[in-house]
């Protein structure tokens, strides 16, 4: 299974912060999952590959998502500072 995510952001900086908060996840996947996550301009992209069903890609795409908003809540926090 696969599934790709796509998210915009109000520009570049805020993209990038994002994506590259997200990204250390690439580096720990377990075995029969793939994540990998990239920005381009204002938008941060995301492909899943899932080998170990749809309840892994499920909760897989949960805890990206989980973690983008924990990201945007920081970056609205420091704003604020």
């Amino acid at each position: 299974m696969r599934a790709e995510v796509e998210l915009e952001f109000e520009d570049e900086r805020e993209a990038e912060a994002v994506a590259r908060a997200v990204s250390p996840d690439n580096l720990e996947a377990p075995e029969g999952l793939r994540v990998e996550t990239w920005w381009e301009g204002r938008t941060v992209y995301t492909v899943v590959e899932c080998e170990r069903g749809v309840e892994s890609l499920l909760a897989t795409l949960d805890d990206l998502l989980a973690c983008v908003h924990s990201a945007e809540r920081a970056l609205k926090a420091l704003r604020g500072l």
